[in-house]
């Protein structure tokens, strides 16, 4: 079983964006607050494919999900 420790700029960069710190802020100021009606992967600024790797990391509880809560709470604050 693998066990890595995934970070938000690995996952910025497993969504093909810009991963230095300064990029992640900026990435998330412009797209926050995020409406608590909208599940993060259904938000309008994800490519499909950036909206499918969210959705199912989240859905399979997979080594991802951590992470991803993390910037989806980001978004929301």
């Amino acid at each position: 079983m693998e066990t890595s420790a995934h970070n938000l700029r690995n996952l910025f960069e497993q969504l093909g964006l810009p991963a230095e710190p300064a990029d992640i802020e900026r990435f998330v100021s412009t797209h926050r607050p995020l409406a608590d009606a909208v599940a993060l992967a259904d938000a309008p600024f994800w490519s499909r494919a950036q909206a499918q790797f969210l959705r199912e990391e989240i859905a399979e509880d997979a080594d991802w999900a951590e992470v991803v809560d993390q910037l989806n709470l980001m978004l929301r604050a």
